[in-house]
């Protein structure tokens, strides 16, 4: 397994991620506060579940019939779906929802409730993407079609040349993918990459097409044959809602990586990556936008995404508090602390990255 492949040294600065614990610990401790979920976590899901579904029951109810304004409930649609995305089910899946584990399992598969799939996604990002940041031939967040490159190892192709014209587009497609055809096509990946057993690959690949099967059952199918809503209406909504979403999705984790002052570390011949985990993930994550907290309310706190990578199992509405602790310790211990004044200038940090990477 790709698991086994790769290794972080242990003896590169131990003490910096032990001292940072300590200090997180300690602030949760002293302040007698958990470090999963809070009320206002439960009351921001209501909001994003409401902005997806209330949206979608005006549609059937045929209350508003006017295009414009059937058009623009599916794009609240795709902002409620980005939502849910990044704040229900990315806390969920990673077990920072709540200290109950049922409660983070139903959390989590709100993900196959707009198409996607859980134990998919978990193991992409939990296993892949947050253990390997960064890391060619092991973060899979990296690796996107062969049209787009986004680390300085992938081979280049003449078309990147000119993937920051149309890699914006591209992003908006991210999610119709998931809905359709790719998360079958990636089950079959992991299967090989000994991700999923072989003797488990046939129950999880009947799972997930009933999953999609139901999505679309109810999404497209039940509007059209069941509230007589029109048919090119619903299609031309459902595309708009995913690629709002996929857009919003793809630029909130791109801001993260993809930018000029992360880095893409490659492991040794032996296969080890000549530093310590929490150092790694400082070296190729970078935050955004921390003055902003609405916008960070929005995006579930991932525009600290140097905070949830370090402690991805507390929930993200207490990220704002503890960047200040991991800022402190990181300079500290003299170590690199990347962060961007607003959205705007990471996705400029981004195009100039992809522009770099298709040129260089």
């Amino acid at each position: 397994m790709i698991t086994d492949k790769y290794k972080f040294s242990k003896d590169i600065n131990p003490k910096f991620f032990t001292t940072l614990k300590e200090r997180v610990n300690a602030y949760f401790e002293k302040n007698e506060i958990s470090k999963y979920g809070n009320f206002n976590m439960a009351m921001k899901s209501v909001v994003m579940l409401s902005l997806y579904f209330l949206p979608f029951i005006l549609i059937l109810s045929g209350i508003i019939t006017h295009p414009f304004l059937v058009i623009l409930l599916w794009i609240v649609m795709g902002f409620g779906m980005a939502g849910i995305g990044l704040s229900i089910m990315h806390d969920g899946n990673h077990g920072a929802f709540s200290k109950n584990k049922f409660i983070n399992k139903i959390t989590g598969l709100t993900a196959n409730l707009v198409g996607g799939n859980a134990k998919l996604w978990k193991l992409q990002h939990n296993v892949l993407h947050h253990t390997y940041t960064n890391v060619h031939n092991a973060d899979e967040d990296i690796d996107g079609p062969s049209f787009l490159r986004f680390s300085p190892h992938h081979e280049k192709k003449a078309i990147h040349k000119y993937q920051h014209l149309y890699a914006f587009f591209a992003y908006g497609l991210m999610t119709l993918g998931w809905a359709g055809w790719s998360d079958h096509k990636q089950a079959l990946h992991f299967k090989n990459k000994g991700l999923i057993k072989s003797n488990k690959f046939l129950k999880e690949i009947i799972v997930l097409t009933l999953w999609k099967i139901f999505y679309f059952a109810y999404l497209i199918a039940l509007p059209i044959f069941v509230f007589d809503v029109s048919v090119w209406m619903v299609l031309i909504g459902f595309f708009i809602m995913h690629f709002v979403c996929g857009l919003t999705l793809s630029l909130i984790f791109q801001l993260a990586h993809i930018v000029p002052m992360n880095e893409f570390p490659t492991p040794n011949e032996k296969g080890m990556i000549e530093n310590s985990w929490a150092i790694h993930q400082l070296q190729t994550t970078a935050n955004f936008s921390p003055k902003s907290r609405l916008f960070s309310w929005y995006i579930g706190g991932l525009n600290y995404q140097i905070e949830h990578h370090l402690f991805a199992n507390i929930c993200h509405v207490h990220y704002r508090k503890i960047s200040k602790i991991v800022k402190e310790t990181a300079l500290e211990f003299e170590l690199p602390y990347h962060s961007q004044g607003n959205f705007f200038s990471a996705v400029g940090s981004h195009y100039t990255m992809l522009k770099h990477l298709g040129r260089a």
